[in-house]
């Protein structure tokens, strides 16, 4: 299929540039479907509903990895002198002296170039792929240094400066372990409240853990989408959450992924019997349209960015006809989109 039917027409005003006031206030579009029926019955409802809409016998799987303050402002040495450079750390060796980097202007980034960082470290480009840079550094980096020089991620169809609001609302209140350079964004739309709900109607929630980086919003460059090609990102899912994901298949309940990291992961670890493996592995899956889903029963998901790999994935799994129409929907309605908009929730009946 031709990448260009993923792209689609948004006014630049329902880009959202600031979260909702608060989480669950953001709108959401529930769809249920068969996928060989085109009937959709949509509803508007708000994200606080949520708890209420999920089935009570439901799995829902959240990613609680936590985002890191990967955004540094560098200087770059030159024959004229030095030049302000932005750099996106997204993810090191074992010891966190070799680093992956995207580089702002990345055509002008020689090979062998001299990076100084904040707190007197500095990074020497050694290689470079497709769309990433590698970064030796002069001493390891550790969480404590991007604490304090590093600036939130934010995605740059949000233009503006990161501020302390931020800090709070671009982390899922279920983050732990640290690790992405881009939220998972489904997530920032739940509070404590809403899992609260949830869990006193029944539904079990299983934390996975996907480090969200360049695999999940690198854009999609290859004409058709068949010959794209993800990066690798890190997963992991504890023994408690294959034991409860496995209980549900068995049970025939539903698994319920929020967002689309959750997708990854679920459908990276299933093996060959269906069921998903407990432990960590790198992912490199990309799901587009023909794909057969064996673990994910409904999707709760954000409103993505055209031609993205993510709305590939969402029109592999509702239909790409249906999709369409469902965005034209959300456009017509004015809901928000991408990082700080608005959700849907997709749910299979077949």
């Amino acid at each position: 299929m031709e990448t260009s039917s993923f792209f689609f027409d948004l006014p630049e005003e329902l880009i959202a540039q600031t979260p909702a006031d608060r989480r669950d206030h953001t709108r959401l579009m529930v769809c249920s479907f068969q996928a060989d029926d085109e009937a959709e019955p949509v509803e508007h409802m708000r994200t606080a509903d949520f708890a209420e809409l999920v089935p009570a016998n439901a799995v829902v799987v959240v990613n609680d990895s936590r985002v890191r303050k990967s955004r540094i402002l560098a200087r770059r040495e030159h024959a004229g002198g030095s030049r302000e450079c932005e750099v996106l750390f997204l993810s090191s060796d074992a010891n966190g002296s070799v680093w992956d980097v995207i580089l702002g202007r990345a055509g002008r980034h020689p090979e062998n170039g001299v990076y100084h960082l904040p707190g007197g470290r500095s990074g020497t480009i050694s290689s470079r792929n497709e769309q990433t840079f590698h970064m030796t550094l002069d001493r390891a980096l550790e969480e404590p240094w991007f604490q304090e020089h590093g600036h939130v991620p934010l995605p740059p169809y949000i233009r503006r400066d990161d501020s302390f609001e931020d800090e709070e609302r671009y982390q899922t209140v279920y983050a732990k372990e640290i690790g992405s350079a881009a939220a998972p964004t489904a997530g920032l739309h739940f509070t404590t409240d809403i899992l609260d709900r949830m869990r006193s109607r029944g539904v079990q929630i299983a934390p996975v853990t996907l480090h969200v980086g360049i695999g999940t919003f690198a854009p999609i460059r290859t004409e058709s989408i068949e010959t794209h090609h993800m990066h690798e990102e890190r997963y992991h899912i504890s023994e408690d959450s294959a034991r409860i994901i496995n209980q549900a298949v068995k049970d025939s309940r539903p698994v319920v992924a929020i967002g689309t990291t959750s997708v990854r992961t679920l459908e990276s670890a299933v093996d060959n019997t269906g069921f998903v493996c407990a432990g960590s592995a790198a992912t490199s899956l990309y799901i587009y349209p023909g794909y057969e889903f064996r673990i994910v029963r409904e999707m709760f998901t954000n409103f993505h960015t055209p031609g993205s790999s993510l709305v590939v994935m969402v029109s592999a799994f509702a239909g790409t006809g249906r999709i369409r129409r469902l965005y034209q929907t959300a456009i017509e309605k004015r809901y928000r989109f991408f990082s700080y908009g608005d959700a849907m929730y997709l749910r299979r009946r077949d």
